[in-house]
This record gives C-alpha cells, structure tokens and sequence, in this order.
C-alpha cells in the first residue's frame, strides 16, 4: 500500500488521544506530517495540551503540534466536558507536557504544507470540528487541488443525533466548516455514528488495552475506563464507542469498513436540525455522489488492528 501524507487534525478527547495513538505507531502506512488542534470536546488551550500529553506517552516529543481556531467560523464554541471529563482525556492522568507548542497557527501549517506538496498527495483527517481545514481552504483555496481526501469522522446519516436529536457532535460545534470543506470537491470520506457506534469498548475489549502492560495500554485502559462511562448509562451500549480510531485505521486497512458513495449535504440555517447531514442512501433525488459514507465495520479486526499497533509503543 502507498505510504499517506497525514495531517491529522483532532480535538483531544479520549478516542481522539487513541487515534493519534494509532497513526504514531503506523509509520509503515502514514507519514505523519503534523498534529493540528482545534477547539471541540474542550477548549483549544487543552486539546493542544492533550495532543502533546499523548505524543509523549508514546515517546514522539518530537511530533510537531500546532494549535488552531479557538471557535467555530459563526457561532459559539459547544464542548463536551460531560462526555470527556473537565481536562478532555480524563482517566489518563498524565503530567503537564514538556515537548512545545510549534509558533506556527494550525491553519498556516496546513495551508504551507499543501502549497509545498504535490497534487493530490495530502490526506486531511478532521476528527473534530472543521475550522482549521475550511479557513485553511478559504485562506488559500490553492491548496484543494493538493489534497488527496479528506477522512472525516462525523455525522449521523441512518443514526440518531448524539449532540440533538438531528446532529452528532463534531458536524454540530461547526456545520458551516463543515459545508465549507464538503463543498470543496476533494474527495471527502465520512465516518459517522452509523458505523463508530459498532467500534464498542466492551469489558473485555478494555481489559486487552490494559493487557499491553505499557504506558501506552495504562493510559488508554483508564481513558476508556473513564469514556465508556457515558454511553453506557446514556444509551445501554455494551462499551463506549471509537468514533476518532476509524478514520486512521481506515487510512491503513480500509477493507476493514464497508460503505457506500451518496449524494452527502449539511444543514447550516435550521436551528431544529442544524448539523445535520443528509445523505441520499437510496439516490432518490439522482445526484452526482459527492463523499463515501461507511455505515459498518469488522469490529474484531479493528480492535485486532489497534492491540497490533499500540502494543509497538
């Protein structure tokens, strides 16, 4: 398999902290050019914290993370400290980190490293809210034509909502990113709550995390100890879910989802429904296909996939 350019934008956040776990340790599949940040789960102060906190857990202090948008293009920052606890990653207790912050603003990192690269040859992972890639695209709209795809996690298209009853959390703190990014015309991959609610953190898929015997399998282990705690009292599930871990483990071993191309649009103007994403499943209104949308994935091998990688760590 050809080896990808990554920027792997994120918002730490528990399953963020495990895909950015996952990409460190998959250097045979994905160059990792940089760790950008944005406001989401927590404030931007502490997911450029977090970023680096799990760099260093993994022993790559020499990651470079940058910090980006500290709210969304037009509306007011949402976070999620009811899902992810006061610091983003709670369960991991890890110190203040000591690696630094690059100077460089995310979204000038990601607008210099595109402006440098071939076309076609950078693949954009938002598994946050949008706003760095979108300011990035309208600060210099050259650089779509760099972008290999854009691999997303977001969005509910057969699934209820998890933020309202319409919209899931990323797509909802910035739709108009998010439409912005879409309408684009990169090629635009989107892991929603569809197939990320199937990538469940049962007891004893946490158990194997903590198995690994190594920092990296503690601070996961207490990660998602602590995660699981929402989504199972909240809807019954048999473990919290891994929605960010989908998007890097389908940059290495994308047979492991399974989906299908759609017409894919966002809602930006209703309040009742805003971030919603509707997807055309069944072509009814015969519109040219504008993203790939997964709606399920081979659970065992995902998990498979992820003991493998962060147990090198």
């Amino acid at each position: 398999m050809e080896k990808k350019s990554v920027i792997l934008d994120c918002d730490p956040g528990q399953d963020d902290a495990v895909a950015i776990l996952l990409a460190l340790a998959s250097e045979q599949e994905i160059d990792l050019l940089g760790i950008t940040t944005v406001a989401g789960n927590v404030p931007l102060s502490l997911t450029e914290s977090n970023a680096r906190r799990i760099c260093e857990v993994a022993g790559r202090a020499d990651m470079a993370v940058f910090a980006g948008a500290p709210q969304p293009l037009m509306r007011k920052l949402v976070t999620a400290e009811w899902i992810h606890g006061k610091t983003g990653i709670d369960g991991a207790d890890l110190p203040d980190p000591t690696m630094p912050l690059q100077v460089q603003h995310a979204v000038d990192f990601i607008v210099d490293t595109c402006m440098k690269a071939a076309d076609k040859s950078i693949t954009i992972c938002p598994i946050g809210p949008m706003t760095n890639v979108a300011l990035a695209m309208m600060k210099e709209p050259r650089i779509i034509p760099k972008i290999r795809e854009v691999v997303c996690m977001g969005g509910a298209v057969k699934e209820f909502g998890n933020t309202t009853p319409a919209a899931e959390f990323n797509i909802y703190v910035d739709p108009q990113a998010a439409e912005v990014v879409l309408s684009s015309g990169v090629p635009f991959v989107m892991m929603p709550l569809d197939v990320t609610h199937k990538a469940l953190v049962t007891p004893e898929r946490l158990q194997k995390f903590k198995d690994l015997n190594s920092p990296v399998g503690n601070v996961c282990g207490g990660m998602l100890d602590y995660f699981n705690r929402f989504d199972m009292t909240r809807y019954g599930f048999e473990g919290g879910p891994l929605h960010d871990p989908c998007v890097v483990a389908y940059l290495i071993e994308p047979e492991i989802f399974k989906g299908r191309n759609v017409h894919l649009a966002i809602e930006t103007t209703s309040e009742l429904t805003m971030g919603q994403t509707l997807a055309d499943w069944w072509d009814i209104q015969e519109k040219t296909p504008n993203a790939f949308v997964c709606d399920d994935l081979d659970h065992d091998r995902f998990f498979g996939l992820l003991y493998e990688r962060l147990g090198k760590l």
